[in-house]
C-alpha cells in the first residue's frame, strides 16, 4: 500500500505530476512512484516549472528549462529500464508514442501560426488598431469595444495575439490615463480567454480535446453562453470604475497591404478543410490545416511573383524585399512550440513512471468528476493550461460530454483569475509599461471569480442535457 504522504503531495501537484502517455501495446511498464527513479523525475519537473512560472522575472524563456527537464526525465527512466530491468526497449517504444501526439499539434499550430504571422505582416492587425484609436470613442466606449473583439476574435487567432492588439489599443489611446489601461488590460485577458474556450481554435487546450476526438467540433460552441457570461460579469462591475471621458482623437492611418483581405478568406478556408477532412474522413486535423498551409505558400509564391515587398528591420533601418512565406514560418512563436514539446515529454514521462493512477484515484475517484474540473480551472489560474489539461486527457477519466464540456471551459477561462495564469496576462504585464500588474488584477480577482462561478452554474443550467450524455469519441 503506498504512503499516505505521497499521495498528498501528488494531491498538491495535481497540475504537475500526473500525466500521460502510455507506451506503445505490449509494453511491460513498471511502477516507479516510490523508487529514486519517480521522486528525482518529480523534483526535476517541479524544479523546471519553477523556472517557468519566474519567467517573468528571471526573463528566462519558459521552454529553455522543460526541454532540459524532458530529457533527463526520459534519461533517468531509460537508465532504469535498461540496467534494472533488461528490457531497453520500453522507454523507447513510450517516448515514440509521446512524439508522435506532439507532433501532430506542433504541425497544426505552426501552420496556423504562419498565418497569423502572414496577416500581422500584411498589417491586417495594424489597420485594426489604427481604426480604433481614430473613431475617437470615450474610455468607457473604448473598454467595452476592446474587450468584445477579442472575445470575438481569439476563437480565430489566437488569445495571446488578440491581446496584445488590444492592449496596443488602449495603450495609445489611454497613455494619460495608467488607471484606464489597467483596467481595460484586466478585461482584456478576461475577454480573450473566455473567447478562446468556446472555439477548438481559440486555446492549446481546446484543440487537444478536438484533435483527441473527445469533443465533435460543433460540441464546443455550446459553450458559447458560458463563456460570455465569464466575462461580461466581471467587465459590468470593472466598467464602472472607468472614467466617462473622451481622449483626443488621433489621425493615424494605417493601411493594408495588397493580399490582406484573401489571405484572412485562406486562413478561414483553411479552418474550414481541417475541419471537413476530421469531420467527414476521419482523419486528424493537422492533415488539413497543412493543406490549408498550402493554399498560403502558393499564395505567397503569387505575391512574390507580383513584386509586392514585405518591410525588414534591420536594427534601426528599415528594407523590403519579396514576400517571403519562409520568413513568415520563421516569425512563429517557437518559444511556445518548444514549450509544448517539453510539456508533453515530461508530463509523458510522469505518466509512465506510474503517477498517472495515482492522481487519477485521487482527483476523479476520490474528488468526483465535478469537483475535479472545477479545480482543475482554479489550478490552471497557477500553472498553465497546457500540462492540466494534457493531464486530465491522458488520464482519460469516464466522463459524461457535459463533464468534458466543463473541464474545457474551466481549463479556458481559469487562467484569467490571475495575470499570471494564461500567456495573454504575462504578455500584457510586459507590454503595459507597468499600468497592467499582478496586483492591479489581483484587485479584481473576486468579481474574475464570480464569473467563473457564474460561468460553471450556467452551463449546468443551459447544457444539463449533456451530462447524460456520452462523449463523440
Amino acid at each position: 500500500m503506498r504512503h499516505a504522504s505521497l499521495q498528498a503531495l501528488l494531491l498538491v501537484l495535481f497540475s504537475v505530476a500526473p500525466i500521460v502517455g502510455f507506451a506503445a501495446e505490449g509494453a511491460e511498464r513498471l511502477d516507479l512512484t516510490d523508487s529514486w527513479v519517480g521522486y528525482t523525475a518529480l523534483l526535476i519537473f517541479v524544479l523546471a516549472y519553477a523556472l517557468v512560472m519566474a519567467e517573468e522575472f528571471t526573463h528566462l524563456r519558459k521552454s529553455k528549462p522543460v526541454v532540459l527537464a524532458a530529457g533527463l526525465i526520459w534519461l533517468l527512466i531509460g537508465y532504469y529500464y535498461t540496467t534494472h530491468h533488461g528490457d531497453p526497449h520500453a522507454a523507447e517504444e513510450a517516448v515514440r508514442h509521446n512524439i508522435l501526439e506532439f507532433a501532430e499539434l506542433f504541425l497544426f499550430l505552426l501552420a496556423a501560426m504562419t498565418y497569423i504571422s502572414a496577416m500581422e505582416e500584411r498589417n491586417v492587425f495594424e489597420a485594426l488598431r489604427s481604426w480604433l484609436v481614430r473613431k475617437g470613442f470615450s474610455y468607457r466606449k473604448l473598454f467595452w469595444m476592446t474587450g468584445m473583439l477579442a472575445f470575438l476574435i481569439s476563437p480565430i487567432a489566437d488569445n495571446l495575439t488578440t491581446a496584445l492588439l488590444m492592449c496596443a489599443v488602449v495603450m495609445a489611446v489611454g497613455a494619460d490615463s495608467p488607471r484606464f489601461v489597467g483596467i481595460a488590460c484586466v478585461n482584456i485577458v478576461v475577454a480573450a480567454n473566455a473567447g478562446g474556450a468556446f472555439s477548438p481554435f481559440g486555446d492549446i487546450t481546446t484543440l487537444m480535446v478536438w484533435q483527441k476526438g473527445i469533443l465533435a467540433f460543433e460540441s464546443f460552441f455550446l459553450l458559447l453562453i458560458p463563456s460570455v457570461i465569464s466575462f461580461a460579469l466581471p467587465a459590468f462591475f470593472m466598467q464602472k470604475a472607468i472614467p466617462d471621458v473622451t481622449p483626443p482623437p488621433s489621425d493615424e492611418i494605417v493601411k493594408t497591404k495588397r493580399g490582406a483581405k484573401r489571405i484572412v478568406v485562406l486562413f478561414l478556408a483553411t479552418i474550414a478543410t481541417a475541419v471537413s477532412f476530421h469531420n467527414f474522413y476521419h482523419l486528424p486535423p493537422v492533415l488539413g490545416m497543412m493543406t490549408g498551409l498550402a493554399y498560403l505558400k502558393f499564395f505567397a509564391f503569387y505575391l512574390k511573383k507580383r513584386g509586392e515587398m514585405s518591410t525588414v528591420k534591420a536594427g534601426e533601418l528599415e528594407d523590403t524585399m519579396p514576400f517571403d512565406i519562409f520568413s513568415r514560418v520563421a516569425r512563429a512563436e517557437w518559444d511556445t512550440l518548444l514549450f509544448f514539446y517539453g510539456v508533453v515529454l515530461c508530463v509523458g514521462g510522469l505518466g509512465f513512471i506510474g503517477y498517472l493512477e495515482l492522481v487519477s484515484d485521487v482527483a476523479y475517484g476520490g474528488f468526483g468528476a465535478t469537483i475535479a474540473n472545477i479545480l482543475v480551472g482554479m489550478i490552471s489560474a497557477i500553472i498553465d493550461n497546457i500540462p492540466v489539461m494534457f493531464a486530465v486527457l491522458t488520464m482519460n477519466p469516464d466522463m459524461s460530454m457535459g463533464q468534458w464540456l466543463l473541464v474545457t471551459l474551466t481549463a479556458g477561462i481559469g487562467g484569467s483569475l490571475l495575470s499570471i495564469g494564461s500567456a495573454a496576462g504575462v504578455a500584457l504585464m510586459g507590454q503595459s509599461k507597468g499600468m497592467y500588474t499582478f496586483f492591479g488584477h489581483l484587485r479584481w480577482t473576486p468579481y474574475i471569480a464570480a464569473g467563473y462561478v457564474a460561468a460553471i452554474a450556467s452551463h449546468f443550467l443551459v447544457n444539463f442535457w449533456t451530462f447524460s450524455r456520452p462523449i463523440a469519441g
